[in-house]
């Protein structure tokens, strides 16, 4: 018998996961809907979803320490595990004491906190990886059952990394629960940390380097977008790559619109592969920049 607790897109891919590798949970946990428009529209979270679209049922819970009929429940059946995901609460006791497993998309103690897959992209790491830890009272800190390493490709944004980080994740522990777990402590002299991306940190700009340029459009697609500001307007960045043989220019400088749009970083090019504009839906950079009108020597 195993729990799965749970809220994020992280989770929701690792409770799919999970189950498709023949790991059943008699309970799967998920935190309260957030509300968002004028009426307040009740938006359930991605786990609870994804349980739906497995066809399996999902209980909602505020504090996970003052569901009192929750802890009644964990005394009485005793999950064997409780897979704790993207969840977004501190697990205390006494789920503690239970085995409390964590997939963690990064190769810890390296990236511990809750935006991994962000820092990692936005430090222009070249590897990442995902831990299958055991819970403990610090924050990703516990001892290490399984870890598997993945290169980062120069076109992987985050919505890439999620997914491949949760199928290696599930499959790590479908291979760990196969046998007799074995743990092995953290060295934590060696941990970062992930902390959440900011407001701030959404916006880029053109006096960035190329590779700072386009390792935060990579970082944030899944978090709302980058965006940079075009004649006081916002323009978001979805998809864009650093062009090296495109010497620097004024930075925001149009640097060519011969078959794609270029803009000058203070360093060198970045091609903006996909953006989109205020109250418009994404569009190819070159097509926006044709509707703007812009023309080589132009700045944005």
């Amino acid at each position: 018998m195993n729990w799965f607790i749970g809220t994020g897109i992280f989770a929701s891919l690792c409770l799919e996961g999970l189950t498709e590798r023949n790991i059943t949970f008699s309970r799967i946990i998920t935190g309260l809907p957030t509300r968002s428009g004028r009426n307040g529209k009740e938006n359930p979270s991605p786990v609870e979803l994804k349980a739906i679209e497995l066809g399996l049922s999902a209980e909602r819970t505020g504090k996970l320490t003052e569901n009192h009929e929750l802890i009644r429940a964990l005394e009485a059946e005793k999950p064997e595990y409780i897979f704790v995901i993207d969840f977004g609460q501190i697990i205390r006791e006494p789920f503690l004491s239970c085995m409390c497993l964590n997939i963690h998309p990064s190769l810890l103690p390296k990236y511990r906190g809750a935006a991994p897959i962000q820092r990692a992209l936005l430090n222009g790491e070249k590897f990442t990886g995902v831990t299958l830890f055991r819970l403990a009272g610090a924050m990703d800190a516990g001892d290490i059952t399984a870890q598997a390493e993945t290169p980062i490709a120069p076109d992987d944004n985050a919505s890439d990394l999620y997914e491949r980080l949760a199928s290696m994740g599930c499959d790590i522990a479908a291979k760990a629960l196969s046998s007799e777990l074995a743990f092995t402590p953290q060295d934590g002299s060696l941990a970062t940390f992930a902390p959440k991306i900011t407001k701030q940190e959404h916006e880029a700009s053109f006096s960035m380097t190329a590779e700072t340029f386009c390792n935060t459009v990579r970082a944030l697609d899944m978090s709302g977008g980058a965006f940079v500001q075009v004649h006081g307007k916002r323009l978001k960045l979805w998809r864009a790559r650093v062009r090296p043989d495109m010497n620097a220019g004024a930075c925001g400088e149009v640097l060519s619109t011969d078959g794609g749009l270029i803009v000058s970083c203070c360093d060198c090019g970045v091609e903006l592969l996909e953006v989109q504009a205020e109250g418009r839906n994404r569009t190819g950079g070159l097509e926006w920049a044709r509707g703007m009108r812009l023309k080589s020597g132009g700045i944005l």
